[in-house]
């Protein structure tokens, strides 16, 4: 058939209509232009290890889920990752949050007691950020039925926590109008903020804590070998009752795993909860010490009730994230069953569910018990979340 005059330049507009279409995929890694300015890009590069257009940072949850994702702003997260890896925003240029917080072994730390500034050390173990199935679920206000923040359970937000962290003298020493002088002298934020806050915004503190709260909510670690079995038993019975399935044998654990798994759905899910996601309670003395020279909450609410009593933590990734307890007392995952076995201590305010007729549980796990509890324990590692590059370091070597 002959074209006629109006046809090419019809085509030409929707292909170019098409490719303008294309370069708004996020996902694609082809696409490098018409988000950030040549130049401002160019400044970045000189610094920083990131993509030409921001990834995205949607996190998918598993099919078991009742909610399948949640959506978090590409630009904020961009600009909160940078925030969080950056040396600069401490008082001798040498700690971030990301010194005490190592993805690779799920954003805890290797050491009981983390690096701070000027070779301090900080007061209790680091928390593993990727203990969580997902921050933005599960973290928050504890009169709203969330996971308060610290081993004390003393802040409520993301932007609470870091303000405390950044002004900690032995952790970052550095208050907050301090971290935005920071930010204001580093080149390589200018382009940042402007694409997350608006051209030529202007860098607060709020815009500073809102931006690390974005990066480190949009955390989720939701794809271990407990996740993958869960979602084959759920794809098995739709209408299903999740704690009821996670009682179950997995078609996809050995029958050493599944008995790790009943075991401590028996002995441990009542506190750290059945499918692995938000403790069941947020706060409980595990009966490490009689006395406790470290009281946890009850150092922060002086009331003899909470003394001995930290927070309750998810063990997502667990096998990755030694040593264990706020102090950091136990190397090994073989230790801290030892201590559940037959070393529980009978504290004053020792939690009910550690007790047997008023005295200290002793579970006695078998040899093979122990063995098996290990086993399980592994089945929490997300492989994805601990080399997935949206989460990673972001500046040059």
């Amino acid at each position: 058939m002959k074209m006629n005059k109006l046809s090419f330049p019809l085509l030409l507009g929707m292909l170019c209509m098409f490719l303008t279409a294309c370069q708004k995929d996020d996902n694609s890694p082809e696409v490098t232009v018409n988000y950030y300015s040549p130049e401002d890009y160019a400044l970045m590069e000189e610094y920083l290890d990131i993509p030409a257009r921001p990834m995205s940072y949607t996190l998918d949850f598993p099919d078991y889920y009742n909610t399948p994702f949640t959506n978090f702003d590409k630009d904020l997260a961009t600009l909160g990752r940078v925030l969080f890896y950056d040396v600069n925003l401490s008082e001798d240029r040498a700690i971030s949050c990301a010194s005490c917080h190592k993805q690779e072994i799920a954003f805890s730390d290797d050491l009981a007691l983390s690096d701070g500034i000027n070779e301090r050390k900080t007061a209790r173990n680091s928390i593993a950020l990727g203990s969580v199935f997902s921050f933005s679920e599960y973290y928050g206000a504890e009169s709203f039925g969330q996971i308060p923040f610290f081993w004390d359970n003393r802040a409520s937000s993301v932007e609470e926590q870091a303000a405390a962290t950044f002004g900690n003298p032995d952790e970052m020493g550095m208050e907050m109008h301090e971290v935005v002088e920071r930010v204001n002298e580093s080149p390589y934020y200018r382009p940042l903020f402007s694409a997350a806050y608006g051209r030529n915004a202007e860098v607060t503190e709020e815009n500073v804590l809102g931006a690390i709260s974005e990066f480190v909510n949009s955390m989720g670690s939701v794809d271990s070998k407990f996740d993958q079995g869960l979602t084959l038993k759920r794809q098995g019975t739709p209408s299903g009752n999740l704690t009821t399935l996670a009682n179950q044998d997995f078609s996809n654990f050995s029958a050493q795993e599944n008995l790790g798994k009943a075991i401590y759905q028996q002995n441990c899910a009542s506190c750290h909860s059945p499918i692995m996601s938000a403790p069941s309670k947020t706060r409980a003395n595990n009966g490490l010490d009689m006395v406790y020279e470290d009281q946890g909450i009850g150092s922060y609410t002086n009331s003899n009730q909470d003394k001995g009593m930290f927070k309750v933590p998810t063990l997502r990734n667990i096998a990755l994230t030694a040593p264990y307890m706020h102090d950091g007392r136990f190397q090994t995952l073989e230790e801290v069953i030892e201590h559940y076995s037959d070393g529980i201590q009978d504290h004053d305010n020792l939690d009910n569910d550690l007790k047997n007729l008023g005295a200290p549980k002793k579970f006695n796990f078998t040899d093979e018990e122990k063995a098996a509890l290990l086993a399980f324990m592994q089945t929490g590692t997300d492989e994805a979340y601990i080399t997935a590059t949206k989460y990673s370091d972001p500046f040059k070597q």
